[in-house]
């Protein structure tokens, strides 16, 4: 297929201009401040209030809003490594490829969901409102930063809005539940010795490899809903010389879990790595979370995690949006401009079906 440089097609094309910037821009995890800015001087309209936040960490959240939300709608801006530049596919039946780091998670979101504020603007609509948030990819830090957000309750419990309508892709799907995560930090222990005399020492690098075919031997209960427990291993290191038998191996153990194996995992795993004279330190993470969804849209399930579980101070959560989680961290990330427009009309669907069935 033949490309189009991306500004060369884009200066033609208004209502695209956004997206563009967007992906011109190295948002990776830690460096999306700039484009925080950006949107910020981009998205400011005479109809909506801005408030800045910052997250800490040198990143911001952006929260626009036109009146007081009931219905918010939120996605990230960070991406994951490494950048790569925009390019434009024309396809055979007139729509347009675009490709690109962040082109369907989450710039190509933030675009979808800029043109349902826009619209929804333009018709004289109030109650909504956009949250951007920063550090999604590397534990959703603006969200936890922006669930202090909001009025209490009696409880003391904030609350920002009854409704957020995460934006991540699905495919166009409506989610009704997401699978939860897991991770633990491991070291398994081993004594050097001359590689030349194995008998006299112990490999750290063998024990790893028995360690993981053990875990492998453990069956984690199948969940009706969101089907298998899944796990894998990352940051994987080890000092030892070729010739030298490893004295330690470290690594990430990270699962996706589901509700009938999430409340287990800690448990299991301490005890396997206990067996292996190695030491786990557990860092948590999210549980399985459901979702409400709305008549009228196709539905599914998800394995993958967002911001949504973190933000704890809206009422109800909605998980949905253009393009396929398949290709959203890959080399060849891509979403059609069709996908987008579309996802747009359906964000100003859902806020029609939320104005008018509080109840939902």
């Amino acid at each position: 297929m033949n490309t189009i440089d991306a500004p060369e097609y884009f200066c033609r094309t208004d209502d695209t201009q956004l997206l563009l910037s967007m992906l011109q821009m190295d948002s990776t995890s830690g460096q999306e401040r700039q484009l925080a800015e950006h949107l910020a001087l981009w998205m400011k309209t005479p109809s909506n209030q801005l408030m800045i936040q910052e997250v800490g960490n040198g990143t911001l959240n952006l929260y626009f809003t036109w009146g007081t939300p009931q219905v918010v709608f939120c996605t990230h801006m960070d991406t994951v490594p490494p950048y790569i530049p925009p390019t434009i596919e024309p396809l055979p039946d007139g729509d347009l490829l675009i490709k690109g780091r962040g082109s369907c998670d989450a710039k190509g979101q933030i675009y979808a969901l800029w043109k349902a504020c826009h619209q929804l603007e333009s018709q004289g609509k109030t109650g909504f409102g956009l949250l951007i948030l920063a550090g999604e990819e590397t534990g959703s830090w603006g969200a936890k930063a922006f669930r202090s957000i909001g009025d209490c309750d009696e409880s003391g419990q904030h609350f920002c809005a009854d409704y957020v309508i995460v934006a991540e892709p699905t495919d166009g799907k409506m989610v009704n539940a997401s699978k939860g995560t897991k991770a633990f930090e491991i070291s398994l222990p081993g004594k050097a010795f001359h590689s030349g005399y194995p008998e006299y020492g112990e490999s750290a690098i063998d024990k790893f490899i028995d360690f993981t075919n053990a875990l492998r031997k453990i069956h984690f209960p199948d969940d009706e809903v969101l089907g298998n427990t899944t796990w894998n291993i990352g940051k994987l290191h080890s000092d030892n010389p070729q010739n030298i038998l490893s004295d330690q191996v470290n690594f990430r153990l990270y699962f996706r879990t589901t509700p009938s194996s999430d409340s287990d995992i800690n448990n299991t795993i301490t005890q396997l790595v206990d067996s292996f004279g190695g030491s786990c330190q557990c860092f948590g993470g999210d549980t399985p979370l459901t979702y409400t969804t709305l008549p009228g849209f196709k539905t599914g399930t998800v394995a993958f995690g967002s911001d949504a579980p973190q933000l704890t101070n809206f009422r109800k959560k909605i998980l949905c949006g253009a393009g396929s989680i398949l290709c959203a961290h890959r080399p060849e990330e891509h979403v059609r401009l069709s996908q987008l427009h579309q996802a747009a009309d359906n964000y100003v669907k859902m806020f029609q079906i939320l104005k008018h069935n509080p109840r939902i």
